[in-house]
């Protein structure tokens, strides 16, 4: 397949400054290139991106080219071990998603949705709130081939979840965005879709409602996790209550 992701059409929805966004959006998409290097993830060969090694200092030549003081961390220039089992799992387990709407909530790198589409889903869109990830989202996607729906953007407030599949990597490492993840997910299932979080054992991840499908050792960058690799499981969402 062909790549498909548009981060200027995506980036900004019902925005009328379709040239200003351009001109950005190709901004993002050179930075992602220039502080990158395509290669295969360790623990997915299957799928190669654009990583960085240095995280702090790409975070700081992220504040300093874009002229920010509060930008999130690039999440979007590594690998991490949730979402790696996470794609693991798809690829080892192609049923889960093959013929399927899917949705990868902060996606960051893409790695997932990537996975997803290589495993058959028959939709895959790929959301998260940096510009930067959609960016480095659109060059990984063509990078291994795949089709992908790019969504910038805040989804966790939307009262319905309308995908047959939801998939996140690596999203229970702070209490807020945990707070705000696991009502989605709860919804997202109560709709009937299917829900599968990779996690390495973040402090945030809820004791209840989840069940355990895979587990394996994913080899991390020492910089990030200070270890080699994290023993990571894959989590099925089984309890959809609504009381949170």
């Amino acid at each position: 397949m062909n790549a498909d992701l548009n981060p200027a059409a995506s980036a900004v929805p019902n925005s009328d400054t379709s040239a200003d966004l351009s001109a950005e959006t190709d901004e993002f998409l050179h930075f992602v290139r220039a502080h990158t290097l395509l290669r295969p993830v360790p623990g997915v060969p299957e799928v190669s991106l654009h990583l960085a090694d240095d995280a702090i200092g790409l975070w700081q030549e992220t504040e300093h080219t874009f002229g920010l003081t509060d930008s999130p961390p690039p999440f979007w220039a590594f690998a991490w071990a949730g979402g790696q089992a996470l794609a693991r799992y798809l690829l080892d387990h192609p049923d889960e998603v093959a013929g399927a709407r899917v949705l990868d909530l902060a996606s960051g790198s893409g790695l997932v949705a990537i996975a997803a589409a290589q495993a058959g889903a028959a939709a895959v869109t790929a959301n998260d709130l940096d510009p930067l990830s959609l960016a480095a989202i659109h060059r990984n996607a063509a990078a291994n081939g795949v089709q992908l729906t790019g969504h910038l953007g805040d989804l966790l407030a939307e009262p319905t979840v309308d995908t047959d599949v939801v998939l996140a990597g690596d999203i229970f490492y702070e209490r807020a965005t945990a707070a705000r993840m696991l009502p989605f997910l709860r919804r997202a299932r109560a709709g009937g879709a299917r829900v599968l979080v990779g996690d390495p054992g973040r402090t945030y991840l809820p004791p209840d409602g989840f069940v355990a499908v895979a587990s394996y050792r994913m080899p991390v960058p020492v910089t990030l996790e200070d270890a080699e690799a994290k023993q990571t499981t894959v989590w099925r969402l089984v309890e959809d209550r609504a009381s949170d």
